[in-house]
């Protein structure tokens, strides 16, 4: 069976996208295992039995409600320091005023991330510690299933009213009695009643935020959350306040439910905070903690095999006997100090055991799935095996290579090792103690998985094999290879290296914009050098000359017309076989071809002014954050206005006359948008109301993004299917393009759309004075196209941590959410760098088939050999590094962002492999 370079890439990249996804699901652990919620509600147990005959505790119910009413008050992205601080002072001084003198006590709760919304509010209610994945669905909040404190309070029949964020309608449907679930809510007046017992406030955040603004990852300021019970039931402080003591977040759950006399969630990890019930009898506090540590006791039977074993276990059995003999003493009529003394002593030993059976519980949250993950790490490292064994056959001439199939399945090899795997399955799913993710696939599922990996496994013998094979037999046609590495290679290889190498390490990780920006530097530096070289260093006939890295299997000296994308097909010049570079620059041509390194450099550090990104200087202020201050209106409409009309001129030259209308009318309508929700401002407006909210003008940009790319679309089909006509598959190519860039540029900030203009302009400069004169071939010009879409990505103010993902994408011109649409948004406006310079990568490489009509191939080869060495490098290192201390907040977002960013690659290498069905045509001609 004979595969062409670009199918098989593609099909190499789907199966490691099944190995990464296989990977991601066991990488990111699931939390403590719940009980289903109608059989959360049992008895509660009675009070530790006192030791001796006839002495038996009366009480075996659920302590009796403290407080009437409790009204929390959520403030989402609320930092400590906003209301223990200097600030709280300034923008929060009744609060304050409250913390310091009045009935409260005040908490530092930590929160864990991610911090954002939904995985917070969870924590809230259910006192569970969500899974890191969650942050994945915050954008479509599923309903609470688990055990959680507002369907105890329904059932108990509570009444529960709820006014805000609708995220917490989603999370618990049908619970409220009474609600408005808005982004905003309006609070006019409220009364107290003298009632027989007080009422509760507590006022919390859900998580706080960076320096910048943001919030998502780990830091202080993100992780650290105010927490205030205030209440009549408390006394008046008269000292000082000190340092508020720190609690974990999901102890508030604990804490209200003991507060509302409701049984705490069977899922909850959080321990119960003492001072808020601290008020109350000994024999009701021994109770109360008593409650909190049986509850958290059979979790971690349910969940721990040996839990017997565990220091909380047995120190709540310790604390748990010595509760049965105070009750004794209790019971007896003991009133003297000695039973004081024993029931603070047996608190304490209490609090000790909660604080350990808390902790233990909240460690197998880090529980990795190890036997998934080692499957899809086999499955990727198999992958990338592959690909690099078939370097040689992929980028020959051809672009093709037989791969032999039916003597791999049916090879006795093949069969021994679908049986090694199988029994290797069987042993670990039946002897394991925790169940895991790829054991709870059906078995014929299963044996298919193994099959795949030893297919992969016997291709790999058998190119290896072939290797040895080639290098004992003679060649038939002995050439001498005439081959020397430019420093292009040199710095492509190394640079490629270097980055993979850098991601074992946080620093690196957190400041990976620092890496590309390097990159693309030292490439600009090093391409002015080959410029000059072959304008000033070379004669002019020099046949020795050659920039090629894979000269050996590529003649360019073959082509015969140069038709570039941003070239007019006019300005198209015939090539010899002998010609130079310098032929292809004469006059004012040659200078500014020597000066595109430099303008290109310039372009670039004018864009990394725009957005700091990272974590070291991502508080320092930038040209962005200058243009969207409301000072700067005027400003920003104008750069807006200008980086519009550029976009235009950059783009329109190879689209039809009704695309070019089109997209003049498009991006009125992106200006228009951007007007009519506030952003920008029409010459003619006055005031500050805004036209609309922006639905009706986004919609009409989609109507001509839609148009564009159907026009580009319509002109692929008939090249592909009617007749072969390649100028009319650049320009539907190009007019796809033109369709991505106007979406881009909809979706894009306003302060953003310089990056898409210096975008266009770099790669039309490259193209013409750079590729062209230079003659690199399929896999340079792919390489270089790859190193400067991961800089855009960072260009666009984008990180490794989830908090720069600008999710108001996935809302432009829809009134709620929609999931398919704002998944698909979101994601393309994250990777609009990346996409855009994959798609003109295409656009170049077809316009280039009648110089090498093996491009594409080699280009899709390329491109797909480029994603697939860092993401199974990094899922060994991740692996490696599961305990590290910064595996929450560094690595694990960037193992998201670099399985997303597979899944993506090889949508775009499937699209490389159908424009290039007319080069199998031409091979069988």
């Amino acid at each position: 069976m004979r595969l062409r370079s670009g199918v098989f890439a593609s099909s190499c990249l789907l199966v490691q996208a099944l190995g990464v996804a296989l990977f991601l699901r066991g990488f990111f652990p699931l939390p403590v295992r719940s009980v289903p919620r109608r059989e959360a509600r049992a008895d509660a147990p009675a009070e530790p039995a006192p030791p001796g005959p006839g002495i038996v505790s009366n009480w075996t119910k659920i302590p009796p409600p403290l407080f009437k009413k409790v009204v929390v008050v959520l403030i989402d992205a609320l930092r400590d320091d906003f209301v223990f601080g200097s600030k709280g002072k300034q923008f929060m001084p009744y609060t304050t005023q409250v913390v310091e003198k009045g009935t409260s006590y005040s908490f530092i709760a930590e929160a864990k991330p991610p911090t954002v919304t939904m995985p917070r509010i969870k924590a809230l209610m259910t006192g569970s510690i969500p899974g890191f994945i969650d942050v994945v669905v915050n954008l479509n909040s599923p309903a609470v299933l688990d055990d959680n404190l507002i369907w105890q309070a329904k059932t108990a029949g509570k009444r529960i009213i709820f006014y805000g964020d609708d995220t917490w309608v989603k999370l618990f449907p049908k619970h409220f009695v009474e609600y408005d679930g808005t982004t905003s809510f309006f609070v006019s007046d409220f009364t107290e009643e003298e009632a027989s017992l007080p009422n509760l406030l507590v006022v919390c955040g859900d998580h706080g935020m960076s320096e910048t603004g943001s919030h998502g990852g780990s830091s202080a300021g993100e992780v650290h959350t105010p927490l205030l019970f205030i209440s009549s039931a408390f006394g008046k402080r008269s000292a000082p306040l000190a340092q508020p003591e720190h609690v974990q977040q999901t102890d508030l759950a604990s804490t209200l439910a003991i507060g509302l006399g409701l049984p705490i969630s069977r899922n909850s990890v959080g321990n119960l905070i003492l001072p808020v019930v601290g008020g109350k009898t000994m024999r009701e506090q021994l109770r109360f903690v008593h409650l909190n540590g049986f509850q958290l006791s059979r979790l971690l039977q349910e969940n721990t095999p040996a839990y017997g074993k565990d220091p909380g276990y047995e120190h709540f059995k310790i604390a748990e006997k010595s509760h049965g003999n105070w009750i004794k003493l209790y019971l007896e009529g003991n009133n003297s100090e000695i039973l004081l003394n024993l029931g603070k002593k047996v608190l304490k030993q209490y609090l000790e055991a909660l604080k350990t059976l808390s902790s233990s519980l909240s460690k197998q949250v880090a529980q990795y799935d190890m036997y998934s993950m080692m499957v899809g790490t086999v499955i990727i490292m198999e992958v990338l095996i592959l690909l690099l064994l078939s370097i040689p056959k992929a980028l020959s001439k051809q672009a093709e290579f037989e791969v032999l199939l039916s003597p791999l399945l049916f090879s006795l090899l093949f069969y021994l090792m679908c049986l090694m795997l199988c029994a290797v399955h069987v042993i670990v799913c039946t002897s394991a103690e925790s169940l895991c993710y790829f054991c709870s696939m059906s078995w014929l599922t299963a044996v298919g998985v193994m099959m795949l990996i030893s297919a992969l496994m016997c291709g790999i013998l058998s190119a290896i094999a072939k290797i040895f094979e080639n290098y004992r037999l003679p060649p038939k046609n002995p050439v001498v290879s005439s081959y020397n590495w430019s420093e292009t290679d040199v710095l492509i290889l190394a640079g490629t290296i270097g980055h993979v190498l850098s991601l074992a390490a946080s620093s690196f990780i957190e400041e990976e914009h620092q890496t590309w920006y390097f990159l693309i530097n030292t490439l600009c530096l090093v391409l002015c050098q080959e410029l000059c070289r072959n304008n000033f260093l070379l004669k002019e006939c020099d046949p020795q000359h050659s920039t090629n890295v894979k000269q050996t299997f590529d003649s360019i000296g073959e082509s015969s017309e140069c038709k570039n994308i941003d070239i007019p097909a006019a300005s198209s010049s015939k090539l010899g076989k002998a010609s130079s570079s310098s032929e292809f620059i004469k006059g004012s041509d040659k200078w500014i071809s020597l000066a595109t390194p430099w303008i290109i450099l310039i372009c670039c550090r004018l864009l990394r002014s725009l957005n700091q990104t990272g974590v070291q200087w991502a508080h320092r202020p930038d040209f962005g954050h200058w243009l969207t201050s409301s000072e700067h209106k005027s400003e920003l409409s104008f750069l807006a206005a200008v980086s519009l009309l550029m976009i235009f001129f950059l783009v329109q030259r190879r689209c039809s006359l009704v695309s070019k209308i089109a997209m003049a009318l498009g991006l009125l309508g992106v200006y228009s948008y951007r007007a009519a929700i506030g952003n920008v401002t029409f010459p003619w407006q006055y005031g500050g109301k805004d036209i609309s909210k922006g639905i009706t003008e986004a919609r009409f940009v989609y109507v001509f993004v839609l148009g564009i790319v159907f026009t580009g679309t319509k002109d692929l089909l008939k090249s592909q299917v009617i007749s072969a006509d390649s100028n009319m598959k650049s320009t539907g190519l190009w007019e796809v393009y033109s369709g991505l860039v106007l979406l881009a540029a909809l979706l894009f900030r306003p302060h953003n759309l310089p990056v898409l203009v210096f975008c266009l302009l770099i790669q039309t400069m490259m193209t013409k004075y750079i590729w062209i004169p230079l003659k690199f071939d399929a896999a340079q010009i792919t390489i270089m196209h790859y190193w400067f879409g991961q800089a855009f990505f960072y260009f666009q103010g984008n990180s490794n941590g989830i908090a720069t993902v600008d999710i108001s994408a996935g809302f432009v011109g829809l009134d709620s959410y929609v999931e398919i649409p704002a998944i698909f948004l979101t994601a393309f406006a994250t990777y609009a760098g990346p996409f855009l310079w994959a798609i003109h990568l295409l656009c170049y490489l077809s316009s280039e088939v009648s110089r090498n009509s093996a491009a594409v191939g080699h280009g899709c080869f390329c491109y797909a050999l480029m994603r697939s060495i860092p993401v199974a490098v990094y899922v060994v290192l991740v692996t490696g590094l599961r305990y590290h201390l910064f595996i929450w907040s560094v690595f694990s977002p960037k193992l998201l962002y670099e399985g997303v960013h597979v899944f993506i690659t090889a949508a775009v290498c499937m699209f490389f492999t159908v424009i290039d069905q007319n080069h199998s045509h031409k091979v069988q001609d």
